[in-house]
């Protein structure tokens, strides 16, 4: 009896390393990142952020234990929920970013580069927010609130942001309490620059917004959209329902993507065409394949 040639998979063949090197920048720039602007500007100046982050810097202000010990100790049960509720492979690059934060913390001493507080505030929470989001952007975490707000979002019924909110309202008034009301306002300015390059830097700087657009014109729309916008679209057919009798007239749904800064232009152009066009916006955080950059005319 023949036996037919077995195939072994070579180990690691499927791993895209592109990828994982891409990954692995993002991880340490943003460990470098934050690491910055937590003492370049917020430790000194006894500043904290909300969140994990706020925690460590928090018990670091009111105890002699240091920073680099309390991110890896307030941050570990959040590891250990994320393997649980996400998976290995995120909770393997969450440990090692956090380990990494904590080694350049202990390792590397970056010099205070302000002692005035409103500067301290905004750019504190910049530098500290553009290190969250890069290692986000590369599949990790380095506060680990989000994967606590993920699982009791889970199991209460309520949003991830009503989750992040309570926990950020309990550490702020911990901060009025322990430090005084004036840190703790300059704190939640510090979070509101945080958590807005946060978001800058995973959506990026081009913010899609998803058009649907229902025309007795839609053949001259369509027209319009890729001759003059440059943008591809997707039709499909669809039916009414409107009125008391129901009616349910078919027509054609034009829908496609465009940055934030052609929704001015593409309005004009609709109203040149169907002033009475039926048109909806929403904000799309991420896109993938297809044909979203805009095409040369």
């Amino acid at each position: 009896m023949k036996v037919g040639k077995q195939h072994t998979t070579k180990p690691f063949q499927n791993i895209n390393y592109k990828l994982v090197l891409k990954d692995w920048f993002f991880i340490t720039s943003g460990i470098f990142t934050a690491a910055f602007g937590l003492e370049g500007f917020l430790l000194p100046n006894q500043f904290i952020d909300g969140g994990a982050t706020g925690i460590s810097l928090l018990i670091a202000e009111t105890s002699s234990l240091p920073l680099y010990l309390l991110v890896i100790l307030v941050n570990m049960p959040f590891v250990l929920l994320g393997f649980r509720v996400i998976g290995r492979n995120f909770a393997i690059k969450t440990t090692i970013a956090i380990m990494g934060l904590a080694l350049v913390l202990a390792t590397i001493d970056f010099p205070e580069i302000t002692e005035d507080k409103l500067l301290v505030a905004v750019f504190g929470g910049f530098f500290l927010g553009a290190g969250i989001g890069l290692s986000v952007r590369g599949g990790s975490v380095i506060d680990g609130t989000e994967v606590l707000a993920i699982f009791l979002s889970r199991k209460l019924g309520t949003t991830i942001g009503d989750i992040i909110v309570l926990v950020n309202i309990l550490v702020f008034s911990a901060a009025a309490v322990l430090l005084s009301v004036e840190t703790a306002l300059y704190s939640m300015l510090t979070y509101l620059a945080a958590s807005k390059t946060l978001d800058f830097v995973i959506e990026g700087i081009e913010e899609y917004t998803g058009v649907t657009i229902i025309s007795h014109h839609s053949e001259e729309i369509r027209a319009m959209i890729i001759e003059r916008l440059g943008r591809g679209l997707t039709i499909y057919k669809a039916k009414g329902g409107y009125g008391k009798q129901g009616s349910h007239n078919e027509y054609d749904v034009i829908f496609t993507v465009i940055t934030r800064l052609e929704i001015r232009k593409l309005n004009i152009e609709i109203s040149k065409i169907d002033p009475k066009a039926f048109v909806v916006m929403n904000k799309i955080n991420d896109t993938r394949g297809g044909m979203i950059k805009k095409r040369s005319l």
